[in-house]
């Protein structure tokens, strides 16, 4: 061997040897730094449950395994909910025509035609639902040629022609009334933590929300043909359906929740506003509505959202695989990525950050025992998350991507809950007109016979703001999510929709 190829050869020896040396070296590294990741989780967990937190899906469950025919969503009237059946290529439900959906129920025809514009009807807006339009709606369908919905050979009273009409849903209503009194609801096995599995839980929601829509304008209709009886029965079913999504542990079926109260509240807020209501049916509604605690439900919906991230990552790091979908020309399509090699510290690190950032910053945004929700620690709470966030961390990343918009989820939290307490001291003022004859001057006369106690607001401790009004009506208001009162005056946006984030929330009637 001459002395070119002997140093050619020592020089790849002492690069392999470095090679290895570097390689070893990362090993070590990385085992360190897994070692370290998976110490300091474990260290937050044993510290988090010696404080009473739980990081299991059964902490949740109403009772583990739920009974199905203890079930509400287990009833017969749910089995074919999805109608669908499940594509592994596209991790979505696919239609399909021999399933039959008994609960797949709406108010409007499937052209999506001269659809009446219920925009407007809101206590929000001091505005109540046009029963004449939805009367034109439904006898144009047998005109036009659609027929999806029964009418009468002449006109009745609009009230009566929309009864008719929602009397295509009667016996699947029925049958969801029955399903309704059995004490539990619960969707499914979150454990599991496949797509499937949440792909059926969303199918569930849309299907509430149709539901919804149909007992809404039911209800009204029938306060509009003096059956307040009737209408009562389907406002506790509307109830029922926002509390069995009440129960469960993820933000997403509380945001349907809350997003179908307006729907349960409206044919309450028209049957004040109108009249309809008794002494006996309003002492009811109160009662049931004092039961809705969205600040309790929001400490419930960001517990679970922690173990549903701490359990998404434990899966990840298990399974070493991301799955995820993607739309390619046009379709969706199932993808998998690889994190075999990915070091278990991210995994652990990142678990650890969104539990931390969970109970440091989410959780005591809003305070369940002094009934307290502060825009201002709202603010103050997206600038500390924004700050640890601002610097790109592998071992945040998927805390970053997992947080929830903290102001938006807390507002919506903030804005049901004066909702239903609006509308409770709603009922005991008209209980209290029912005995006297008008509205009380002040809202102290209420408590303790037409109600046990007023309820304050939300937003800053302090009393809700009442008056009466020259007209013999009254307006009551919450400070709304400015934290300044306005006088009651609700604000618009450019589009003519209400800015929840201006001005107070009011409940008054329309003008006579």
């Amino acid at each position: 061997m001459n002395a070119k190829t002997s140093w050619r050869w020592r020089l790849l020896r002492w690069g392999l040897i470095s090679l290895a040396g570097l390689i070893t070296l990362a090993a070590v590294l990385i085992t360190e730094e897994n070692w370290r990741g998976k110490r300091a989780w474990e260290n937050y967990k044993h510290a988090a449950e010696a404080r009473g937190e739980r990081f299991d899906w059964s902490a949740f469950a109403p009772t583990n395994p739920v009974p199905d025919d203890q079930n509400f969503i287990k009833a017969p009237i749910f089995s074919g909910a999805t109608a669908a059946e499940w594509d592994d290529q596209t991790l979505a439900w696919k239609p399909t025509t021999h399933l039959v959906d008994r609960l797949s129920m709406s108010p409007y025809r499937r052209d999506a035609s001269d659809v009446p514009d219920q925009t407007g009807a809101s206590w929000e807006r001091a505005r109540l639902t046009n029963l004449k339009n939805w009367q034109d709606y439904y006898r144009n369908s047998a005109t036009n040629g659609a027929g999806e919905f029964p009418v009468a050979a002449q006109a009745q009273s609009p009230a009566a022609d929309v009864l008719l009409a929602l009397s295509k849903y009667g016996a699947a209503i029925e049958e969801l009334r029955a399903a309704s009194r059995r004490p539990y609801a619960w969707l499914g096995d979150y454990s599991a933590g496949d797509a499937k599995e949440f792909s059926s839980l969303l199918a569930y929601l849309a299907k509430f929300k149709q539901c919804t829509q149909v007992l809404n304008l039911r209800a009204i209709a029938e306060l509009g043909d003096n059956q307040s009886a009737a209408a009562l029965e389907d406002v506790r079913l509307l109830l029922r359906l926002g509390d069995a999504l009440r129960q469960e542990p993820l933000l997403i079926t509380h945001l349907v929740s809350m997003a179908i109260t307006p729907y349960t509240l409206l044919p309450i807020y028209e049957g004040l506003a109108q009249h309809r209501w008794t002494d006996a049916q309003l002492a009811e509604l109160e009662q049931a509505l004092a039961q809705r605690d969205f600040l309790a439900d929001y400490q419930l919906a960001m517990r679970g959202e922690m173990v549903f991230a701490t359990d998404t990552l434990e899966n990840q790091r298990l399974t070493r695989k991301y799955e995820t979908t993607v739309a390619e020309a046009g379709k969706t399509k199932a993808v998998t990525i690889s994190l075999r090699f990915m070091p278990a510290a991210f995994f652990y690190q990142n678990e650890l950050a969104c539990a931390r950032l969970n109970e440091q910053f989410l959780r005591p945004l809003v305070e369940v025992t002094n009934r307290l929700v502060s825009p201002a620690a709202v603010r103050q709470a997206n600038t500390a998350v924004a700050a640890e966030l601002k610097h790109y961390s592998p071992y945040k990343i998927e805390a970053g991507m997992s947080f929830p918009a903290i102001s938006r989820a807390v507002a919506k939290f903030a804005f049901a809950q004066v909702s239903v307490d609006l509308a409770r001291v709603a009922c005991a003022l008209e209980r209290f007109r029912l005995a006297h004859g008008n509205y009380p001057e002040t809202l102290d006369l209420l408590a303790p016979q037409f109600i046990a106690q007023v309820p304050h607001d939300v937003i800053n401790g302090q009393p809700l703001h009442y008056r009466r009004t020259e007209a013999g009506q009254f307006i009551l208001y919450s400070v709304g999510w400015n934290e300044q009162d306005d006088g009651g005056q609700t604000l618009f946006n450019k589009s003519g929709q209400v800015d929840r984030e201006k001005g107070d929330w009011v409940w008054r009637y329309p003008a006579k």
